[in-house]
């Protein structure tokens, strides 16, 4: 069982950048695929970023953010980042960070087996 637990949030000015990090325990966090997704009232929960363990491997972005946020892992502190640069407002969404026990990088929600709690950015213009 992993948890998942997520800080770095809060509130930036248009323009600005926050980083974000998720802290797992449990399981073998070197073997998980991890990914952001975000989520606002009224809306589906959207894919952010995804990473796999293989250096290899490219990690895969939404459109929306390409060019403006790099996620990141550290395995051996069992963390995985998002740095976001050049905030706007409707980057404003709660972000979760997500871990899965499989080979490739997923942007479906339905993939990932373990959840964080959720962390609040909110972008004013």
């Amino acid at each position: 069982q992993v948890q998942l637990v997520e800080s770095g949030g809060g509130s930036v000015q248009a323009g600005g950048s926050l980083r974000l990090s998720c802290a797992a325990s449990g399981g073998t966090f070197s073997h998980y695929v991890l990914g952001w997704f975000r989520h606002t009232p009224g809306k589906e929960r959207e894919f952010v970023a995804t990473i796999t363990w293989r250096s290899s491997e490219s990690p895969d972005y939404a459109d929306s953010v390409k060019g403006r946020f790099t996620i990141s892992r550290d395995n051996a502190k069992n963390t995985v980042y998002l740095q976001m640069n050049s905030l706007k407002p409707e980057d404003t969404a709660v972000y979760y960070c997500a871990a899965a026990a499989r080979w490739r990088g997923s942007s479906n929600p339905a993939h990932y087996n373990y959840w964080g709690q959720g962390t609040q950015v909110t972008v004013s213009s």
